[in-house]
């Protein structure tokens, strides 16, 4: 994002100006602008200069860039961003290990993040593919009240992939996540009185 023109950088014959409590005051040359500005000990800030004609704002200049920098921060706190985890197969899995893999799915699922299921063919299992792709259906069965299928089992050469993407996005995991560490706390602290 460009940095707004303030003050003497905006060079316009009249602005369309708003007051520094939001009141609009009309139409008026730059001039009187800047200096309403200078007796009021504020700035001038080209607010919307694609309007005709441009609007500017009194305002504390200083005070404005460090509230949007706050926002801008705090936004990209909250932005999660998700990950692909990746769960690998072999064709003749032992039932425990399949096990053991659907629960690692399971909670990269749970926590938000996309999981990529393959399978690694030895030797002549390539001229199976189709034992390979019922066994990406299964594990996409087994998990599908956490996540959906986004691309459908494709063969890659030695590999069979397949990408299940979560049902929730990572910060709506992540928020679940603080509600249920700190609850506990709060119910051991009432219990205590």
């Amino acid at each position: 994002m460009s940095e707004p023109r303030i003050n003497d950088r905006i060079r316009v014959p009249e602005v369309r100006l708003v007051g520094p409590g939001g009141e609009q005051v009309g139409i008026v040359r730059v001039e009187d602008a800047l200096r309403l500005a200078q007796e009021a000990d504020l700035d001038l800030v080209e607010v919307a200069p694609q309007a005709r004609p441009p609007v500017c704002k009194l305002m504390d200049f200083g005070k404005y860039k460090y509230e949007a920098d706050m926002k801008a921060r705090e936004a990209r706190k909250n932005q999660a961003n998700t990950v692909l985890k990746t769960v690998r197969l072999r064709l003749k899995i032992d039932p425990h290990d399949y096990a053991t893999k659907k629960g690692q799915a399971e909670k990269f699922l749970s926590a938000g993040d996309k999981v990529k299921v393959m399978i690694m063919f030895r030797g002549r299992e390539q001229s199976r593919p189709e034992m390979g792709y019922r066994l990406l259906q299964r594990m996409a069965t087994d998990v599908e009240e956490l996540g959906s299928v986004e691309s459908a089992p494709t063969q890659d050469g030695r590999n069979m992939v397949m990408v299940i993407g979560p049902h929730r996005k990572k910060a709506e995991a992540r928020a679940e996540q603080r509600r249920r560490r700190d609850t506990p706390a709060e119910e051991s602290s009432a219990d205590q009185t």
